[in-house]
């Protein structure tokens, strides 16, 4: 046995007489011998089929061959392994350092046919692992394989139920546990490191094994980071440094809540004059519908082709900056995607700016009943311009923020400006939207005045994506698709580096006698006064769910939970504040402050939201009370002043006083006390 050191700090790899061994900083990273390899390669062709924006995936694997043989070689700052199979096969490792410092493993194949790779990183049976993206049925995703692609994320979610299985006789549009809209080659072990991988192909990160973690790439190459640090919070600190970091919200966000509102410019007054006169915080209007509808068999729908609708909206642009002087922000929609039947598409297919078939045609998607183009964000032209579409059609118009939602919808066939294949840019797709977004803020001045959130992220999101929310929820009680399931994925998101999260209060998609409840959303908009952002969808069929000014207790309700989101406001911009200097998200995870707590790694329904407040949202139907796991610590009931000391605990769970607790010795302690008078 032969160990090798070398100038990357904290590396050690150890030779035997037919394997190896590598550690970081005293992890054991990857176990290789002959009879158990850390590495396959093999040749496989992919077979993906898109049906709006739910993939059909499978692979034509031809080969599949464990490399059995390594030969190490030092150099200078770092080590080739030389992997082979006989004469024929091979691929190299190569073991380096990042320009910061970091472990980095670099994986290519030497035979040119092969074009997938699998490799197993050393695991211990006791180890949780988290992120993977936007993840909404599991949190520790220990014993499962997570297929990392972006597309819609389902109806349903989880193929055991009848909503899944009738959305998959419909239209193969039932989900499973693993569909997101965010997917990311991102984790973090518990050994207290992180792994990230650089490439956009499509990947499937499987945590079920006892001793390894097996990640394989539909791709020659891939390329991963590693960081150890002494906490989560330093290590999310070195994470985020990495994927860079969200900047703070502007000011008016935690002035109440943005109710989403369509019909027009009059219906908009109205409802706002109503909530008003009741009592509600209402700090903006969401108007998706501003630039006009398209009515389909799955409900009522945005015309895309992203310019002022004067017909549905008229005198809106004298109303904007009234509503403005009133304290009331005024935010539109928009994707990137271009009706086939309208005026903005014709433009951009006449400047060449559409991404083409294979024949070199247009390629249009079909989105649900309406076909749309796909801008061709590869082309620089194309980009910019799109860009302008921004500045001019929504920021200048006098917009305060935006939905930018899809992203996820490139299809694999699809023949792109900048020559790589669609299948690689595929994942990559819905950062560069982000980016889009982004430029048009900084490049106007408007970074910290105005807020766009999306639904579609991977890797570069984090420097881009201002605020995600967790796109379209059913309207039901659902763990894998209803309220349960925005938290889990709240807290994925923040150990993938993205700590600002929200989502529709009552959630969105109605279908199958579904109907949004009064309780639904009454329970919703308690859980979302303790999230970044507060925020109401009609939904998909509005007519078919409860309102927000569906009845006068309704009213009642929302004015009580924006007064307590409000009152909030120093405390949260505090933690949006710590967010974008350090990557601390706002809403965490237990363990990130009880490290030595077993059960907080366990919990992925209850949060703490910030430092100092612990928050166990109700998401079951009919309960007048809860009960939830407190860490050791002294903790007050934001309620009713009840002291706590730790451990599982049964509270009163009314409706407008979910189950929360704040910390005694906290800085902020006087503020959480005058909650009790709301």
């Amino acid at each position: 046995m032969k160990s090798h050191h070398n100038e990357i700090n904290g590396l050690e790899l150890t030779t035997f007489n037919d394997g190896f061994t590598l550690s970081y900083h005293s992890r054991l990273i990857l176990r290789h011998d002959s009879k158990a390899p850390c590495l396959w390669v093999g040749a496989g062709e992919a077979d993906i089929e898109m049906f709006r924006g739910n993939f059909s995936i499978k692979d034509k694997l031809n080969e599949k061959v464990a490399l059995s043989q390594a030969t190490v070689v030092a150099r200078p700052k770092g080590f080739d392994v030389h992997f082979t199979r006989g004469e024929a096969i091979s691929a190299t490792l190569t073991i380096s350092e990042d320009v910061d410092h970091r472990l980095m493993l670099t994986l290519k194949n030497d035979t040119p046919c092969h074009n997938r790779i699998w490799l197993r990183l050393a695991a211990q049976p006791e180890d949780h692992i988290y992120g993977c993206g936007e993840q909404f049925s599991y949190f520790d995703l220990r014993g499962l394989p997570f297929p990392l692609w972006t597309s819609e994320q389902g109806v349903g979610r989880n193929k055991k139920t009848h909503i899944t299985w009738l959305a998959d006789c419909k239209e193969n549009a039932g989900g499973d546990y693993y569909w997101t809209f965010f997917p990311q080659p991102t984790f973090v072990s518990t050994q207290k490191y992180y792994c990230h991988v650089d490439n956009s192909c499509y990947m499937n990160f499987d945590f079920s094994a006892p001793h390894f973690h097996e990640l394989a790439f539909w791709e020659d190459n891939a390329t991963l980071r590693f960081e150890c640090a002494p906490t989560y919070v330093e290590l999310l600190e070195k994470l985020t440094g990495l994927l860079g970091r969200q900047p703070t919200l502007p000011d008016w966000v935690y002035d109440g809540i943005t109710l989403g509102i369509q019909g027009g410019t009059e219906i908009c007054q109205q409802k706002i004059d109503t909530l008003r006169r009741g009592g509600v915080k209402v700090n903006g209007i969401w108007a998706q519908d501003w630039s006009g509808i398209r009515m389909t068999s799955f409900g009522k729908r945005v015309m895309w082709n992203w310019k002022w609708n004067s017909e549905l909206y008229p005198q809106l642009d004298e109303r904007i900056p009234q509503w403005k002087r009133e304290g009331i922000q005024f935010l539109t929609y928009i994707n990137p995607y271009v009706a086939s039947d309208r005026d903005l598409c014709a433009e951009a297919a006449k400047r060449g700016y559409l991404t083409k078939d294979l024949n070199g045609k247009d390629y249009h998607v079909e989105f649900g009943e309406f076909y749309a183009g796909v801008i061709d964000l590869t082309n620089p032209d194309a980009y910019d311009w799109y860009k302008g579409v921004i500045k001019q059609n929504l920021i200048a118009f006098g917009c305060s923020g935006w939905m930018a939602d899809f992203g996820e919808y490139l299809p694999t066939d699809t023949v792109l400006h900048n020559g790589v294949s669609a299948e690689i840019m595929h994942n990559a797709w819905p950062a560069l939207w982000a980016k889009c977004n982004y430029e048009a803020l900084e490049e106007t001045g408007k970074l910290g005045e105005i807020l766009f959130f999306m639904r579609a992220g991977y890797t570069g999101s984090q420097k881009y994506a201002l605020m995600m929310w967790a796109g379209d929820q059913n309207v039901d009680w659902s763990l894998d698709d209803g309220l349960a399931s925005v938290i889990p994925a709240a807290l994925s998101m923040g150990m993938s580096g993205h700590g600002l999260h929200h989502s529709d209060i009552g959630g969105y998609t109605t279908l199958f006698d579904m109907k949004r409840s009064k309780e639904l959303l009454l329970r919703w908009c308690d859980f979302n006064a303790f999230t970044p952002m507060m925020r109401t969808h009609e939904g998909n069929r509005p007519g078919d769910n409860w309102q927000f000014d569906s009845d006068a207790e309704t009213i009642a309700h929302l004015a009580r939970m924006t007064t307590v989101f409000t009152t909030l406001k120093p405390y949260i911009k505090d933690a949006v504040a710590q967010n974008a200097a350090s990557g601390l998200p706002v809403m965490r995870p237990l363990f990130l402050h009880y490290e030595a707590d077993a059960r907080a790694y366990t919990l992925k329904y209850q949060y703490l939201f910030g430092r100092d407040v612990l928050v166990a949202p109700v998401y079951e139907e009919g309960r007048s009370e809860w009960t939830l796991y407190l860490p050791q610590d002294h903790w007050i009931n934001i309620w009713t002043g009840e002291p706590h000391h730790g451990g599982d605990v049964t509270v009163a769970a009314p409706l407008g006083k979910p189950p929360v607790f704040y910390r005694a010795n906290s800085e902020w302690a006087s503020l959480f006390q005058t909650l009790k008078t709301i």
